[in-house]
């Protein structure tokens, strides 16, 4: 138990860390994605003259604000679920359940952050139509004994580089939300399941509850 525990330590820290980034980053996100929504009405239908970029930019800031959000939402049990049989079975049991359906989800997820991670790269081939941003921006860290490498807009094995100048962005920045998305879902996960076994242990007592607030108040 106090194995579990002490795994269970760090990760809750550190997805209730993300998960308060992520928060405010999605409150941001919305309201930048308000404004713009009503800068391109005014435009197109006061102005007569729409503008090219308001769309893309509002679909990057949606696309960010869903892989930010999604995992404080998993976390936090907000996902439509038909949780009628776990209540009614014993605390134990219902855990036991619940990290079998936690284990076919943590394989989902693995093979979404694959492609989520190709997905991402691929991406640097091809560029926004609307967007521009004033640098260029290559990184690679390989993961050992993952097959993966933490990678943007670089072939290179190992990379870290930062140019200015105004460019059109790379698709990669929209792709790299559902590989953040998916990452930061997988450690909820993971962290959902550790809780599951100390459950099953007896130790729920010890666990912390999990922060319920949307957006904390100050």
């Amino acid at each position: 138990m106090a194995v579990l525990l002490g795994l269970l330590g760090p990760l809750q820290a550190l997805n209730t860390a993300a998960g308060a980034f992520g928060r405010w980053v999605t409150v941001a996100a919305m309201a930048l994605m308000v404004a713009v929504i009503l800068l391109q009405v005014f435009f197109r239908y006061v102005l007569n003259n729409a503008l090219p970029w308001p769309d893309e930019a509002a679909r990057f800031l949606m696309l960010w604000m869903t892989g930010l959000i999604a995992p404080v939402a998993y976390r936090r049990g907000g996902f439509v679920a038909i949780d009628l049989v776990s209540r009614a079975l014993p605390s134990r049991v219902a855990a036991l359940l619940g990290l079998a359906l936690l284990s076919v989800a943590l394989l989902v997820l693995l093979k979404g952050v694959q492609l989520g991670h190709s997905h991402t790269m691929s991406g640097c081939l091809f560029k926004s139509a609307s967007l521009w941003v004033p640098f260029t921006f290559e990184f690679a860290l390989p993961l050992p004994g993952s097959g993966l490498s933490l990678t943007l807009c670089t072939r290179a094995d190992a990379a870290l580089g930062l140019s200015f100048g105004w460019v059109k962005m790379p698709l990669a920045m929209m792709y790299g939300s559902l590989f953040v998305g998916l990452v930061l879902l997988t450690l909820v996960n993971i962290e959902l399941m550790l809780r599951a076994l100390v459950t099953l242990g007896g130790g729920a007592a010890a666990l912390q509850a999990i922060p319920q607030d949307v957006v904390e108040a100050e």
